[in-house]
Parts: C-alpha cells; sequence; structure tokens
C-alpha cells in the first residue's frame, strides 16, 4: 500500500527549491530569509505535511518527553500531582507520557524499560506498595536518563526526591485526636518497605509518646490500605480487647472502608469511634460523616518536581544533586472526629 504522507521533497518540488531549505525553514533555521520561510510553511500546510517528530528526536538525541510512573491514577492526589506535572512540562516546551503501576513491581519494571526504550528525557516516579528494590530504576541513570522521586521514594545517593512531611502529618494527625479526648487509637499503616508509611506510623508513635499514652503493638494493622482492607481492619479492631476510641489511617480509602464498616455495626462516628484519613480525597468531603484528613499539596508536587527534573534534563545531568523538597501537609477538620 503506497504512503501518501507529504515529505520535505514535496515541498521542495513544488517550490522549485532545495530539500536542505526546506528543512532549514521548518527547524526555524536564520539562514533561510522570513520570506522563503513563510512560502515554506504555506506550502507545508496546504499540502498537509506534518514533521516525523521521531525521526528528528533521533537525529537530536532528545525527545522533549518525560515519562511519569504513579500507582494508580485514580486516586485524586495522584490527578492532582499529574496536573501540576503537566501545566509545569508544558511550560517548558515538554510532553508528558503517564504510566500506572497499579501497585505492582513486575509492571513497574516493564515501564521502566519501555521509557527507556523510547529515550524518555527523564523519569518521575511514585514507586509501588511492592518495591522493595530499585535496580530497574539505576538502569535509566546509568543509561543517561535522570529520574527524580515524588511522593512515595527511597533514599538513593545522589537521586532527588519531592516529598510531603509524613512524619508531621502522621504527628498531627494523632495529635488532634488525643486532643478531642481519645486515649486508645488504632493506626491502619501501610507496607513499612515505603517510608512514608513508616513515617506516618513514627508520627503517630510520637504524638503518643508525648501525651503519655501507652503503646499498644495490637492497635497498629498494616495492610494494603484498600477499602476492604480498612473494613477488615475495622473488624479487627472490634474483636481487641480493649475499647478503640479512635482510629488514625494511613490514607482515606482504608478510613472510608473502616467508616462504612462500623456505621455497618451501628457504632456512631464520632461519638464512638472518632477517624482521621490522610490525602483529603474528593469522597472524604461527601461520605457521611465527612471525613477529617491530612491535606496533601499534590499540584505544588507536581510542578515543584518537573521544575526540578527539567533544570537536570536540560543541563544534561544524568546525576540529580540529591536534593530532598519537603512540602508541608495540613489537618482539614470534618465530622468524623469532632
Amino acid at each position: 500500500m503506497k504512503n501518501n504522507r507529504a515529505t520535505i521533497h514535496d515541498i521542495a518540488k513544488a517550490l522549485n527549491i532545495d530539500s536542505s531549505t526546506v528543512s532549514r525553514a521548518l527547524n526555524n533555521s536564520p539562514r533561510v530569509s522570513k520570506k522563503t520561510k513563510q512560502r515554506i510553511l504555506d506550502k507545508a500546510k496546504e499540502i498537509g505535511y506534518q514533521r516525523n517528530v521521531l525521526a528528528s528526536n533521533l537525529r537530536m538525541q532528545k525527545s522533549n518527553s518525560i515519562g511519569v510512573i504513579v500507582p494508580r491514577i485514580s486516586r485524586h492526589f495522584f490527578s492532582s500531582v499529574i496536573a501540576g506535572i503537566e501545566e509545569q512540562a508544558y511550560e517548558s516546551g515538554y510532553n508528558v507520557i503517564i504510566c500506572q503501576s497499579l501497585e505492582q513491581l513486575a509492571r513497574e519494571q516493564n515501564i521502566t524499560e519501555t521509557l527507556l526504550s523510547n529515550r524518555v528525557d527523564g523519569v518521575l516516579i511514585s514507586v509501588s506498595m511492592e518495591t522493595e528494590n530499585y535496580e530497574h530504576l539505576l538502569r535509566l541513570q546509568k543509561n543517561g536518563i535522570p529520574f527524580l522521586f515524588f511522593d512515595r521514594h527511597y533514599e538513593i545517593e545522589g537521586i532527588s526526591s519531592v516529598i510531603i512531611d509524613d512524619y508531621k502529618g502522621g504527628f498531627d494527625a494523632t495529635e488532634h485526636l488525643i486532643l478531642k479526648g481519645c486515649k486508645t487509637i488504632a493506626h491502619l499503616s501501610g507496607p513499612q518497605v515505603l517510608k512514608i508509611y513508616k513515617n506516618r506510623l513514627r508520627g503517630y508513635l510520637d504524638a503518643l509518646k508525648k501525651h503519655n499514652i501507652k503503646f499498644k503493638p495490637e492497635l497498629v494493622i498494616y495492610s494494603r490500605l484498600m477499602e476492604q482492607d480498612g473494613a477488615d481492619s475495622a473488624k479487627k479492631i472490634l474483636s481487641l480487647d480493649v475499647e478503640v476510641d479512635a482510629i488514625f489511617a494511613a490514607n482515606d480509602i482504608s478510613a472510608i472502608g473502616a467508616i462504612k464498616y462500623l456505621k455497618k455495626k451501628s457504632i456512631n462516628i464520632p461519638k464512638d469511634v472518632k477517624i482521621v484519613g490522610f490525602s483529603n480525597e474528593p469522597i472524604s468531603q461527601v461520605i457521611e460523616p465527612s471525613l477529617t484528613t491530612i491535606n496533601q499539596p499534590g499540584f505544588e508536587m507536581g510542578k515543584k518536581a518537573t521544575e526540578m527534573l527539567i533544570e537536570k534534563t536540560m543541563n544534561k545531568t544524568s546525576v540529580l544533586d540529591n536534593e530532598t523538597v519537603v512540602l508541608r501537609p495540613t489537618l482539614i477538620e470534618r465530622a468524623s472526629s469532632e
């Protein structure tokens, strides 16, 4: 089947000029006069010519594209980060390739190889819950492609991160419940291979310590923090010998699962059990009762991470400077902890 796509040779033939002149004009070279350049652009538009961006990028060894790997696009926090990434990338003349690991290490590894094969200029990543090592990410670095962590991260020498102060978020959420009169506070935590959940747990523990509340290990329940995990954790909490009067969940989704289960068991929230989540998902405002939560500045995180990565790609630096930018979370009080 014949390929009818217009080429620079078609433009050159129609205008009776050299193909090299057409090429220079289309690349905005100062060696071509404005008048000739305009004639070429007009003819290109007339015959439907489109630049082969891939071929051009291969010649220039630059794709002007950034790969972004998130655990789940459906999570409001990650979609807000992506919005910040795309705005900053657009302002800087970069395209964005968005991929989701769905919390699977194997999928994250495959995505990394695909981005490497497509020669993106850099990668922004928030690792999956299964990611216990980062050899696949170091392959990017070895191949001259800088990467940067946002939100979920590893501390790797020479690699930068843009993160939330998860410790402060965990501390503030727990102290909020303590100041509301709660004494027996359960914590729904995530996989401890991820620093964000370690730090939220550390904040919880230090808030208890500050207020002289004895830590009970059985009150910390670990899971992948899906909605069903929240329900299962609430069920486990009700089976304990101690009477829990509050729950701090490391994300909103598990907190909502807990709320739904407790309501089914006719437990009044917040009278019997007060609950605080983390991440400020849109559903946290509309669930009954509305969920007190820790808000994360996702859009700001996306913009800052992209700005830092592009600075490195423009400077042709494959190793980042081990800079960690920490953004401050804020507690939003709603009905679940009144």
